[in-house]
């Protein structure tokens, strides 16, 4: 068994090893972002993505989920910081949240994921891609405040982001931000140009990496001989700096568990932990759905998963994390294949925060929105808007309906939405679909395709209503497991009357199933 195992990540390692390198890449920005938006430590938001790569990797099912901060979670957070009126009581609560995490996880409620339509999930893949697009063209154009929003789902997320993307183009352009992200679009579109495929070199190496390399090499070159077209300091990765790897340690916030005297503590605490949990189990879904290899992931383990993320994250003083959908997409479409991709990332963030600040700190925002709109234009593909569309009303409009609640709400809310509407196409298919009636000169057959309730009552007496004079009816339930009571009564009421107009009936019953009590023998 051992052995299977090193040989299957043996021979996924080259596509999960430069994956790892691309979602470290798009996570270490993220991180910061998302701890500064949450009014938390810079460094609070890194341990969160330790935590995700190093730790919930190993403890998860799923082999390409990377978990890490949520911006989705920002405003909570932020809220909470100022309720619980320190940094610390946040702490109390996000290992609290964990442990909530942990009793859903073995109450099994993880199968809740399993109930959200593919046209809801597949609408939040294309709204989260859109959401990419529509916020990472201004920072791609050197506009950069408020990069922690990139992959938010928050109320202002799309207002905001147009006017961003009005202000960028008007007078906030940087040119050398412009230049390293068309470049570094090219680079990323060239790479995967099934022409270019076909040499070893465009094969082994990485796009996103190269799209970073040239951006890196770009500005070092414009700051020495060309400065107006260099990117200013604040539009580069920026890092906390550490001179010496013990000074690691120093960054640790510890929480003060005096705050699990206050209600309020645990009230934080349930909150983070549902928004957390539904945002995973959203995000895993998402996840599977673009999972080349279309494995299916055990959501109460995931749940089990994040719960222990969160309480080691709350106890080194990082924020609460999620399995999140942007760098899960992220890590697929570079070639991830197995956890070993999710694993190393987390290792490349520790040994960036370790040794290599100065130089990733050289890094230009610009090349990583490129990166992020390369994915966002995949996940937004017209070819899925196209295919949904092609699939009729009842898929295509749930998936738009999703799309343009999420861009104009946010995740959970948009998520609602689109399941209230995914739910009522489910009930009208049903509702036509269970049961049917032909007709063959005087002789009608009303079969019950599927189990039938009280909400096809209306169908039935429709049906019954349609029915001719001098008819010959056959009802036929062979299908059907279950009729709800107030289907029998419609029945009843049908053979009560069905003499009046010569209408004659007969049944093909269910195996010993004695439908009809009362009502007379029935035929086969």
């Amino acid at each position: 068994m051992i052995h299977k195992h090193i040989a299957y990540y043996g021979a996924n390692f080259k596509g999960d090893f430069s994956a790892s390198l691309v979602v470290f890449l798009v996570a270490l920005p993220l991180c910061l972002g998302i701890a500064l938006a949450s009014g938390a430590p810079l460094f609070s938001g890194l341990i969160a993505g330790l935590v995700g790569g190093l730790l919930v990797s190993f403890l998860s099912g799923s082999q390409l989920c990377v978990s890490g901060p949520a911006a989705g979670l920002t405003v909570i957070v932020f809220s909470v910081i100022e309720k619980l009126g320190s940094f610390q009581g946040l702490l109390v609560s996000v290992i609290l949240a964990g442990v909530f995490q942990l009793i859903l996880g073995y109450l099994r409620a993880g199968i809740i994921g399993a109930f959200f339509p593919s046209a809801v999930i597949e609408g939040m893949l294309a709204a989260i891609g859109l959401i990419l697009i529509i916020k990472q063209t201004p920072h791609a154009t050197g506009y950069h405040t408020s990069y922690e929003g990139d992959e938010s789902y928050m109320q202002e997320t799309a207002e905001s982001s147009l006017l961003e993307l009005v202000d960028s183009i008007s007078h906030n352009i940087s040119h050398g931000s412009i230049v390293i992200s068309s470049v570094a679009l090219c680079i990323l579109i060239i790479w995967n140009l099934p022409r270019f495929k076909q040499y070893a070199f465009f094969k082994n190496v990485p796009a996103a990496l190269m799209a970073v390399i040239w951006g890196i090499a770009y500005n070092q070159y414009t700051i020495q001989f060309a400065p107006e077209w260099a990117v200013s300091t604040q539009h580069l990765v920026n890092l906390p700096p550490i001179n010496h790897p013990a000074e690691f340690v120093d960054y640790f916030v510890f929480p003060d568990f005096s705050y699990l005297t206050r209600l309020d503590t645990y009230t934080s605490a349930a909150t983070i932990a549902i928004i957390a949990s539904l945002e995973t189990l959203l995000s895993l879904e998402a996840t599977d759905k673009l999972d080349p290899l279309k494995r299916i992931t055990p959501t109460n383990r995931e749940l089990k998963a994040q719960g222990i993320g969160n309480i080691v994250s709350g106890f080194l003083g990082g924020l609460p994390m999620t399995a999140v959908i942007v760098r899960s997409a992220t890590n697929i479409n570079a070639g991830g294949r197995t956890r070993f991709s999710c694993f190393m990332h987390g290792v490349w963030l520790l040994l960036s925060i370790l040794f290599v600040a100065d130089f990733l700190n050289t890094i230009p925002l610009a090349c990583l929105s490129a990166i992020l709109l390369h994915t966002g234009y995949k996940l937004a593909n017209p070819a899925i808007f196209k295919h949904f569309y092609q699939k009729g009303a009842s898929q295509f409009l749930p998936f738009i309906i999703t799309i343009l609640a999420i861009l104009f709400t946010d995740l959970l809310e948009g998520m609602a939405i689109g399941m209230a509407f995914g739910i009522f196409f489910v009930i009208k298919a049903n509702y036509h679909a269970a049961i049917t009636l032909s007709k063959k000169g005087s002789h009608y057959l009303l079969s019950f395709n599927k189990d039938v309730s009280f909400l096809n009552k209306a169908v039935l007496r429709k049906f019954i209503l349609g029915i001719e004079e001098n008819s010959l009816v056959t009802i036929d339930a062979t299908k059907a497991k279950f009729i709800d009571h107030d289907i029998l009564e419609t029945i009843e009421d049908f053979l009560s009357t069905a003499p009046d107009d010569n209408i004659h009936i007969e049944f093909i019953e269910i195996d010993g199933y004695r439908r009809f009590s009362g009502i007379g023998e029935k035929h086969h």
